[in-house]
């Protein structure tokens, strides 16, 4: 059986604080990450029940959008009213 590693994109060493020398693999239910820089090694098993999603703005459903609520926008001249007098 061939056991495939991956780097971890943007992943910082906990040891060796490197960047992108992270990899990590999977076999038999144990998640195993490890540094190529320094001799970082862990484990970690493989939860079957996902951890619930955090709600952001992406995820959380969307409000009902008002009625047809019109307001009027009045336009002010910075330099303030003209004086034509």
């Amino acid at each position: 059986m061939v056991i495939t590693k991956r780097f971890i994109a943007g992943a910082i060493c906990p040891r060796c604080a490197a960047m992108d020398r992270i990899r990590t693999w999977e076999q038999n239910g144990i998640r195993y990450r490890d540094c190529v820089n320094c001799d970082f090694f862990e484990q970690l098993p493989i939860e079957d029940e996902a951890a619930p999603e955090i709600e952001t703005r992406v995820n959380r459903p969307r409000q009902e959008q008002k009625g047809d609520e019109l307001q009027t926008v009045k336009i002010l001249d910075p330099k303030g009213p003209s004086r034509n007098t």
